[in-house]
């Protein structure tokens, strides 16, 4: 593949688009951390759009097992079918469900393939890959094939840090962190979703928008896609502007803060924060 250089539609910072480049140089899966929002899983995708290669993809849920990846075997639907006599039970294949891994172990072309928030199935989920993920093969047993791959394609493993992957599984990826975007990157974020945005209206937006990421205690601090969201519904409803410019202190919460703030602590608690603003402040 060229180097990955991002898209006209997604912002890339240098050290990403490095971690990419090294994680396909070095033929190792990229294990991408950092919070929720951030473009994590965003990312598989443009590597696809970027490569013009089929994006592959596999979200992890807390049941979910690494064999699923490879494939599973339907021992009830054969013993089923015996019963009833059906002439498929003679050929176990029949009954072989190929799983992600597989779909993109056999193609002739290269893929991207996405494993979607590891961090969110058991522990032993990232060791069970091991192998696989390294040799690029895997065998199935009931049948007494190996599947290999063709072309190996481009592993891109996302995780929100929930749980600590193995450190077995840590040294076959190459690792990026994506930290929180600046006011800079998030700027040219902004600019690629809302070209010719008003910019006073975009800069009272991002002061808000920082200022309510850095309220001590807040627990789920709003993401990119929060921001977007918020800028949009503030389009849409047309709001002057002088309700972003005013800086009340007893008018804590921002307008639409629905789009913002996610749970009812920390609505309650930006509520406390002008509650005590309006009791400390001077009397007219």
């Amino acid at each position: 593949m060229e180097r990955f250089e991002g898209s006209g539609d997604y912002v890339a910072t240098d050290d990403l688009k490095v971690a990419v480049n090294a994680a396909v140089r070095l033929r190792r899966p990229l294990l991408v951390k950092g919070e929720p929002g951030t473009g994590k899983t965003v990312l598989a995708h443009e590597i696809a759009r970027a490569t013009g290669y089929p994006l592959i993809e596999w979200n992890v849920k807390s049941t979910t097992k690494a064999q699923q990846g490879l494939y599973d075997y339907d021992a009830v639907a054969r013993l089923r079918d015996g019963q009833l006599g059906d002439p498929r039970v003679n050929d176990i294949a029949n009954y072989i469900r190929r799983g992600k891994l597989w779909e993109a172990f056999e193609r002739d072309t290269p893929a991207v393939l996405l494993i979607d928030e590891i961090d969110k199935a058991d522990l032993e989920f990232p060791n069970d890959l091991l192998q696989e993920l390294d040799r690029m093969e895997f065998h199935v047993y009931e049948t007494g094939q190996t599947v290999r791959a063709t072309e190996r394609p481009i592993v891109v493993i996302t995780s929100n840090n929930e749980k600590e992957l193995p450190d077995a599984f840590l040294r076959r990826c190459f690792f990026h962190y994506i930290r929180f975007p600046d006011r800079a990157t998030m700027q040219a974020i902004v600019d690629v979703h809302f070209p010719g945005i008003q910019t006073t209206l975009v800069n009272r937006a991002l002061d808000l928008f920082y200022e309510v990421r850095e309220v001590p205690g807040i627990k789920k601090k709003p993401s990119t896609s929060e921001l977007l969201d918020w800028l949009r519904l503030l389009l849409h409803e047309d709001l002057p502007l002088e309700v972003l410019q005013q800086r009340d202190p007893t008018k804590a919460i921002p307008p639409l803060h629905g789009a913002l703030l996610k749970n009812e602590q920390d609505v309650m608690l930006f509520e406390r924060l002008a509650f005590m603003a309006r009791r400390h402040a001077p009397r007219p």
